[in-house]
């Protein structure tokens, strides 16, 4: 019998380091496509901010341009994906992310059709007038579209505002993406914006919840099935049969922690870099988003510190998500940040002592965001006027020696 290279305990340091590692965020990788980036570490959640640009620039060192040229040529491209949610993808895994997102729109379609009164064949002959506004070219913004295709969409009244559907057109324009028929374009070339318009596009829809699964657990595992079932967004059977037929493995006897079998062999091997390794990146990034599940990256006391600029009561750990950037090191949360358009700066607060290495990161971040980005916006709506009660708040906790006191 071959020797099993899992370990019997798995410490929680090692875990974060393999994270970070598995990541691309434990060194540098120069010379790497935003492409490469994505297909090694995972797809990059979008939301209109500067999550992915902060997250290919921490891994790759990709400036905005070489990201933007990426966007440009298609070698990745933001598509509504997992969950029906909006990711940066590689151009391998277009068909993938399109076909794991498409029960999202359905899904719409099929709540407007119940308290809304819309007809699937309504949509149907929608989704035709559109295409055929598109086929001269574009990119064609949605009120240009909503003048092209005329009647063809309807206002649905005050029953659609309240729901977030003022007409008809926004169905069919997500039944178009999920199949691959149309695709969404920043007019700016810029992703850390929502501004966007519509081409028309023959790409494939194909794959399925296995697929998503090995790759899922190739950037994330260790992760259990209920970390894969929260970033597919998989029915819990959907989720348990995809993950028994992609076949990822316990990291220990009895553990619900799984990886691919192929790394468990270099997971055993795997220990912890002995020095500090310093990244920036936004509170949305995959080292977060990809599990979910925030109190993995926190240290205890860590944990239990109040919320710069939190309701009383409100202590990190108990958070689902962050409410700002993150600094991390071998995988732990070390710090918060956030830029200050007014001053042109990083407000950086630490959870260990600084030392020139961590120096060396925020300055080598602030640069990026101030002469690159000119911002780093959470998502759409942050603005450097919303912000600024964190910025201040972030400031007066470090002047004061948060979190000493």
């Amino acid at each position: 019998m071959e020797h099993d290279p899992r370990p019997e305990a798995v410490g929680v340091e090692k875990l974060r380091a393999w994270w970070s590692h598995r990541q691309w965020l434990d060194r540098p990788h120069p010379g790497a496509s935003a492409a490469e980036v994505l297909a090694a570490t995972g797809w990059a959640r979008s939301v209109g901010g500067a999550a992915p640009y902060l997250g290919l620039f921490a891994r790759a060192g990709l400036g905005r341009a070489a990201v933007d040229a990426a966007v440009a040529d298609l070698s990745v491209h933001e598509l509504p994906s997992a969950r029906g949610c909006t990711y940066l993808l590689p151009a391998a895994d277009f068909a993938l992310g399109l076909a794991v997102g498409a029960a999202a729109p359905e899904g719409e379609l099929a709540a407007a059709a119940k308290h809304l009164g819309v007809g699937r064949d309504e949509v149907e002959q929608l989704c035709l007038a559109v295409e055929r506004a598109l086929a001269d070219g574009g990119p064609l913004d949605p009120t240009t579209i909503r003048e092209a295709v005329g009647d063809a969409v309807r206002p649905l009244g005050e029953p659609g505002r309240k729901r977030g559907l003022a007409t008809t057109l926004p169905l069919a324009l997500g039944l178009l993406q999920s199949r691959g028929r149309i695709r969404r374009v920043p007019v700016n070339g810029r992703l850390d914006q929502q501004r966007y318009g519509y081409v028309g596009w023959d790409q494939p829809v194909l794959g399925d919840a296995v697929d998503l699964a090995r790759r899922y657990f190739s950037w994330a595992g260790p992760a259990t099935l209920g970390h894969f079932r929260w970033f597919s967004g998989f029915s819990a059977a959907t989720a348990r049969r995809a993950v028994a037929e992609a076949g990822p493995v316990p990291v220990a006897p009895g553990s619900d922690l799984l990886l691919p079998p192929e790394l468990a062999e270099e997971f055993a091997g795997f220990e912890r870099p002995a020095e500090p390794h310093y990244t920036l990146l936004a509170g949305i990034d995959g080292i977060h988003l990809l599990h979910r599940d925030l109190s993995r990256l926190l240290d205890p006391a860590d944990a239990a510190r109040p919320l710069p600029a939190g309701r009383a009561g409100r202590t990190f750990g108990g958070e689902t998500d962050p409410q700002t950037h993150l600094v991390l090191d071998r995988g732990r949360i070390v710090g918060l940040w956030e830029y200050d358009t007014e001053r042109a700066e990083l407000v950086h607060l630490s959870f260990v002592p600084p030392d020139d290495a961590l120096r060396a990161a925020v300055a080598r971040t602030e640069a990026f965001v101030r002469d690159e980005l000119g911002d780093a916006r959470g998502f759409s709506l942050d603005s450097p006027r919303s912000r600024a009660p964190r910025v201040a708040a972030l400031r007066e906790a470090a002047a004061r020696g948060w979190p000493a006191g």
